[in-house]
This record gives C-alpha cells, structure tokens and sequence, in this order.
C-alpha cells in the first residue's frame, strides 16, 4: 500500500457540540441497528462531545436499564468496531428512556422536565436534537406536541433542531403538507431531512473527484461523456414483513425519488459557489430543475419500464415472486423494479442520457455509478479485436467503496493485441481502516450544525413533482405502460435492455 506522507487536511469543521438527542420511535429497529450503534461508534473514536446524552421515546412501557440492555445486545451484533464492554458501559451510562404515545401532550410535558433535569445535572449543554425516527403517519402529532410544549424554541445560545427521516411524504401534496408543519414548528436552519445515501464516504468524494481533479473536471461535459448510469441492486425480496410498505410505495418512491435523484444531482451539478450548505444545495436543486419533465403518459412509456419479479433463484436459494411475498397484494400493480431514461435539459448535458435502474431479487447487492465517455476515434486499431474501447468511470457506492477507470492497454508480446484493463482505487485499502457508517457522519454533522449533506425543503419537493409526473401516468392514465416481468435472480427485464439498446447502449455488467 503506498502512503502519502504530505496527506493533511485542508478543511477544517465546525465541531459537533454536546446536547440530548431524543429519539421518537425508540423502539424501532432504525435505532436499535442504525441509530444507537452509530453515536457508539462515534464515541468509541473519540468524537463524541463530552455531555451528550440519548433520550428514547417511545409508547412500551421499560425502565433505563430494560432499554440499555436491549440497545447493547443488538449493538453487539453490528457494531461497525466491534462491542467494548468498557466504552459501552460509559456510553450506556447517558442513555435515558421516556414512555409517552406520540399524541399525548403531558408525554410533552414530562419530556421537557426530564430534558431540564439532565441538563442541570453535570451543567448540561442544553442544545436538543429531535430525530424523529417513528413511522411518517406520527410526524406531524410529534411535531405539533413539541411545539406546544415549547420544545422547538432556541433558548439564549442554545439550539433545538430536527431531523426527519425518509420519506418525506408520498408525493408533492404529502411533502408539501410535512414541510408546512415542519416550517410552522422548526425553522428550515434547523431542520435536516436526512437520506443515509449522501453520508457515505464514495457520494461525498463526487465533489473532490470532479472539482479536485485536472484530469476530471475539463472532460465533465456532453463532448466527452456519451451517457451515465446508476444502478441500485438488491438481492433480498420482502423478508421481514417489509412487504406491507413496499407495496404502497414502490421502487420509484422508495428509493429514485430520494437516494438516486441525489446521486444524478451530485454528478451532474454545476460547482457550486462554495461549501458551505446552501452553495452545495443550490448545485443540486438546479439540476432537479432541468430533468426534462414527463408530460405525458407517452413520454413515460418511452423512457421508463417498470416490473415485477416473479419465481426464481437468488444466490442458490429458491425465491417465491413478488406477487406471492407475505403482505403483498396478489394483484398488486407496484412495481418492485424500474429503470428510467432521464435528460438534463441545460449546458452542460444536452444529449447526454442518464440511465437509472433500481430493482429487488437481483443477482447481487450493489450501488454504482458509471460515466461512460465517448471513444476515441477508431482510425488506427479498426482492424485489431477489443472487447470494448470505450473509457469507464465507476464510483462504487455500496459495497466496497471506491472508484475504478476502465482503459484501453497493449497485451505484452510481440503483436499488437489490446484489452481493456482497470485502475482501482478502493476506501478500504487505501486508507487502512473501514469508512464510517453513514449515519456516523450525519448525525455529527447535526450536532454541528452543517446542513450540507441533508435534502432542503425545495429539493425534496422539486424531486416529487418530476416523480408524480411518473406515478400519474402508472396509476392514474386512461392507457397506463404496461407491467413488464423478470425471473428473481437476473438483471432484470429485457424491456429495460431494449430502453437503452434504442440509444446504442447496453448496462454494464457489475
């Protein structure tokens, strides 16, 4: 592994300061598996302020200890660093639990005496964090009832904040509704809609890899790159009884309307003015702007194919289809597979497609990106056999972050024989320690009070209107597209083959 001795930061943040994160929907296995794991994490590194404490919200009915215990047998079993009874007994020591049902307003009110009283306790900081990690239908009852317990306010110099999980409605009207409430209850300063995709450490480097790189940023146009793909690829099905949600939502609001509309937004941006949140923000929401809308049920017909999985094989293991999985409609018309053909309609990117695939039951568990650039003119080596000549960029998301550059190279010998090759850059090696959990980095980032990696309320709702365009077409059209099928354990449907053969192209093999 080769090391660079002049490696040093060259920006400094803001650090995260001590307050007590209350965590509504406490219970839940967000925070059991996610939540907890990853402000244990922080401390184990030594990054956690002094005085923090974790304050669980929830309806059962459980002493301290009770959820103490619970919280360190998951924590045990996924802990990014492994469990250390020592730090974990420290950590332990600041974790709190209050009953209360989301609508009961004295639950409020308690919760605000014990706040009080912990914060007295040791000459608290005083700053709250809320992160509301309930299912959605409970939002709006959490944030009227912190509201009326006068939770919400900025005291003196400390600060109240919010963070909201995913997702963030249903459509444009549900995201409208929430950030009224929202906007009634924070200010928009103080809330940070979090997607766990931009805390990982390969979608924050689109930004140094494009704006930090000579050899990148001058190529990040429609003369050199031809097209784009992002490809999202999971292999489990409904286990879980997840069956229940995902049929009421669906591939394209699960997980495009918010994790890979980011990601497009990341990649495709103008530099932006500055880092600071709203400079980094405005980038983003630009491009949202420009996808080309999809106006009408024809328009969706021809760029977006959406499918369900039926009977097949998944890593050995036979697998029921879609329509067959526990608390799935027998009839249902959501599709657990979608891939669509979006133009950026600016400068930058006139004539550049960007394909995006999102699908369950397939082959592997992967998040990429590709930047596929244009080739090189073919006057000299027309004659000599080369499986492809076309330059490849991959940024790979999940698993084994890091990115990858396909070339063209001479085989050695005597003959003029060429292959394509790779240059591979990977976090893990790299750097010689694992990258941090995604929510690691985003709840710091709370603490400190740097929105930039968090959705703004105009983001989330630009990315709703492009998908209602979608979903209207699918649900609510005289003549909906068809539902197209594939057999669990391939690559999909070969509709979605033939969206990008119409355009010459074809998806590259992960």
């Amino acid at each position: 592994m080769i090391t660079n001795p002049f490696r040093e930061e060259t920006i400094s943040k803001q650090l995260a300061e001590p307050c007590t994160i209350v965590i509504f929907g406490a219970t839940g296995d967000l925070t059991h598996r996610k939540l907890v794991p990853a402000l244990y994490n922080i401390a184990q590194d030594g990054d956690l302020p002094h005085g923090t404490r974790i304050v669980g919200f929830a309806r059962r009915d459980k002493s301290d200890e009770q959820f103490r215990d619970e919280l360190a047998e998951m924590n045990a079993k996924v802990s990014r660093q492994g469990h250390d009874e020592k730090v974990w007994e420290k950590f332990a020591s600041n974790i709190f639990y209050h009953q209360s049902t989301f609508d009961d307003a004295d639950g409020y009110a308690s919760l605000a005496s014990k706040l009080t009283e912990l914060e007295d306790e040791n000459g608290g900081a005083g700053n709250r964090l809320f992160y509301l990690s309930s299912a959605p239908e409970f939002f709006d009852d959490i944030l009227v009832h912190l509201k009326g317990a006068g939770l919400n306010e900025n005291r003196d110099d400390k600060w109240a904040r919010v963070i909201v999980e995913k997702p963030f409605g249903k459509d444009l009207a549900t995201a409208q509704h929430l950030n009224e409430v929202l906007s009634t209850t924070f200010h928009e300063a103080d809330t940070y809609r979090i997607d766990h995709y931009l805390g990982k450490e390969t979608a924050q480097n689109i930004m140094v890899l494009r704006f930090a790189n000579a050899i990148f940023e001058p190529l990040w146009n429609n003369r050199f790159i031809d097209h784009v793909q992002v490809t999202c690829s999971e292999d489990l099905g409904m286990e879980g009884g997840r069956g229940g949600y995902y049929d009421t939502a669906g591939a394209l609001r699960d997980m495009v309307q918010n994790h890979l509309l980011q990601l497009i937004s990341l990649m495709a941006m103008e530099p932006p003015v500055d880092l600071s949140a709203d400079g980094v923000r405005d980038a983003k929401v630009n491009v949202l702007r420009a996808l080309r809308p999809m106006a009408s049920p024809e328009d969706v017909g021809k760029n977006v194919v959406r499918a369900q999985y039926t009977e097949g094989s998944v890593n050995g293991e036979k697998v029921p289809g879609y329509r067959e999985e526990d608390r799935v409609n027998p009839e249902s018309l959501t599709e657990a597979y979608v891939a669509l053909r979006l133009h950026i309609d600016n400068w930058r990117w006139e004539g550049v497609p960007f394909y995006l695939r999102m699908g369950k039951r397939l082959p592997k568990k992967s998040t990429e990106i590709s930047i596929h650039f244009k080739k090189a003119p073919n006057v000299l080596f027309n004659k000599l056999h080369v499986d492809s000549r076309e330059n490849v960029l991959v940024i790979r998301i999940q698993p084994d972050e890091g990115n990858s550059l396909r070339m063209v190279s001479k085989i050695p010998g005597a003959n003029m024989r060429m292959e394509s090759v790779k240059m591979d850059f990977r976090y893990s090696t790299s750097f010689g320690k694992a990258s941090p959990e995604a929510y690691e980095r985003l709840l710091l980032d709370a603490m400190s009070g740097d929105a930039t990696l968090f959705a703004r309320r105009d983001e989330v709702e630009t990315a709703w209107k492009f998908i209602d365009e979608i979903e209207h077409a699918w649900h609510q059209s005289v003549t909906p597209p068809p539902m197209a099928e594939y057999e669990a354990g391939s690559w999909g449907p070969t509709e979605a083959d033939a969206l990008l053969a119409q355009d010459g192209h074809l998806w590259r093999r992960l």
